[in-house]
């Protein structure tokens, strides 16, 4: 494990035993954490066609390599649910863990998401201290997804997503690049226990 990934792992478990406390209150969907309103519409083993609903998201941008992106921007959106925020009232607040944390390629940089709560809506969420997040309300949309157990290198995630651009071709599917990934467990979960995705917009 190599410094950009000890460090996310790090970021990560301390963000999940600090607001572990808080998943009771929320939708268990996976492990007790809240997942993005979904349908499936079709499946095929490992691959599923979902209906994604609209909700709210916190996003920020990093230039760099995936993983050092991926790092950087987990600890700006931890760092915003974990305190580094202003109410209304002018005090701070914790926000519930989510999943997935979802990575997205965007020219030289990378996107990193964090859903919001449905408890939550852009006029209730406290104010980020760090200008970098955005938030906004996703648009509905429909994703092929393909999920995996095991180690997320970029080596994987390569060979994932080609083998998902080969099945949506032969099922004649049209996909809008670039790929999204999805990971749904911190990086101390045993590989072969972890949920990760490979997704791709479909028109």
């Amino acid at each position: 494990m190599g410094i950009e990934e000890t460090t996310f792992a790090i970021a990560a478990g301390v963000l999940l035993s600090a607001v572990g406390a808080a998943q009771a209150d929320t939708t268990a969907d996976y492990k007790g954490y809240e997942t993005p309103p979904a349908e499936v519409i079709r499946s095929a083993g490992d691959i599923e066609l979902r209906r994604y609903a609209p909700h709210v998201v916190a996003e920020v941008r990093v230039r760099g390599s995936r993983r050092g992106a991926a790092s950087k921007g987990f600890r700006m959106l931890a760092g915003y649910i974990f305190g580094k925020n202003e109410t209304d009232a002018g005090d701070s607040t914790k926000i519930a863990m989510t999943a997935p944390v979802t990575q997205m390629p965007e020219g030289d940089a990378w996107d990193i998401r964090f859903m919001m709560p449905a408890s939550y809506t852009l006029d209730t969420l406290p104010t980020a201290k760090d200008p970098a997040i955005r938030f906004f309300e996703t648009q509905p949309e429909t994703q092929l997804v393909l999920q995996f157990s095991g180690r997320w290198s970029d080596a994987i995630l390569g060979e994932k997503t080609n083998d998902l651009r080969q099945f949506a071709a032969s099922e004649g599917l049209e996909i809008v690049e670039p790929p999204i990934f999805h990971f749904y467990d911190d990086p101390f979960t045993l590989p072969w226990n972890r949920r990760n995705e490979v997704a791709f917009r479909v028109e």
